[in-house]
């Protein structure tokens, strides 16, 4: 039983839909439970391809930095490890794998649909985009070629160091996301682009798509334990400590 999912099955598609508190930020559970979903998905012959979604207004925040701030230097180091090996999962998932984005979709929340084939962006008032570097979180080079990948080397570049986050059309504009629809219209386009991919011969698309993919996933891979080295001394940096808790002060006064 699923805490943090809901999911249904409908022709041959599952549907995955995000569910913690109003904006899905992402814990230590959360993601393993994504993980295990998109495994159980990827080998269960029954399942043709995934449609991930939110709930209206939020895609996912991101990182729960509420609840990661109070991790130990163990829990953090193994939320790093489940993180990276969660994202080389989603991106060599084999099967095709839409992002419906039901709302705002910053940090961890790109990350997440970066690693779709298609995204699918609801209209409206909402942001996306890699803003990690102003709240003191280093981006690792996976996650640049990543979003390198889908956006260019120059704008992933400038987008990441400033912190960048774009509107529905922006993200259109750059190939960020590939459509942006009404809100009430996101599932229904998911669902077309999966299935359009799912007529093909299937070894042919799936060792494709991997073939594709091929050198984001060996970057992903490389020099992990480095890379979280990397990250874990900067979370513990007492500038990015007073970032956190400024914006943790900011989001607990917004609950009250």
């Amino acid at each position: 039983m699923s805490e943090f999912l809901k999911t249904h099955h409908d022709d041959h598609l599952l549907h995955i839909i995000l569910h913690r508190g109003k904006s899905n930020a992402m814990h230590l559970e959360m993601l393993q439970e994504i993980a295990q979903t998109f495994s159980e998905a990827a080998n269960d012959p029954a399942i043709e391809g995934v449609v991930l979604t939110g709930h209206e207004g939020f895609f996912t925040s991101g990182l729960d930095l509420i609840t990661l701030y109070s991790y130990d230097e163990e829990q953090m180091k193994t939320f790093w490890h489940a993180f990276i090996d969660l994202l080389h999962g989603l991106v060599s998932f084999p099967k095709p794998f839409a992002a419906a984005i039901s709302g705002h979709s910053p940090a961890g929340g790109c990350v997440m649909a970066l690693a779709a084939d298609v995204r699918i962006m609801a209209e409206g008032e909402y942001i996306i985009g890699l803003n990690e570097v102003p709240v003191g979180i280093i981006v690792p080079q996976g996650i640049f070629d990543l979003y390198s990948f889908w956006i260019g080397q120059a704008n992933a570049a400038r987008f990441l160091l400033e912190g960048k986050l774009l509107s529905p059309q922006e993200a259109l504009q750059v190939g960020l996301v590939d459509e942006v629809v009404a809100l009430d219209k996101i599932q229904r386009t998911a669902v077309r682009h999966v299935k359009k991919y799912a007529q093909f011969e299937k070894n042919a698309w799936q060792r494709t798509k991997v073939n594709t993919r091929k050198d984001v996933l060996k970057s992903l891979s490389a020099n992990k334990a480095e890379t979280i080295d990397q990250m874990l001394e900067q979370w513990w940096r007492p500038s990015t400590r007073a970032i956190l808790k400024t914006i943790i002060d900011n989001l607990t006064a917004k609950k009250k």
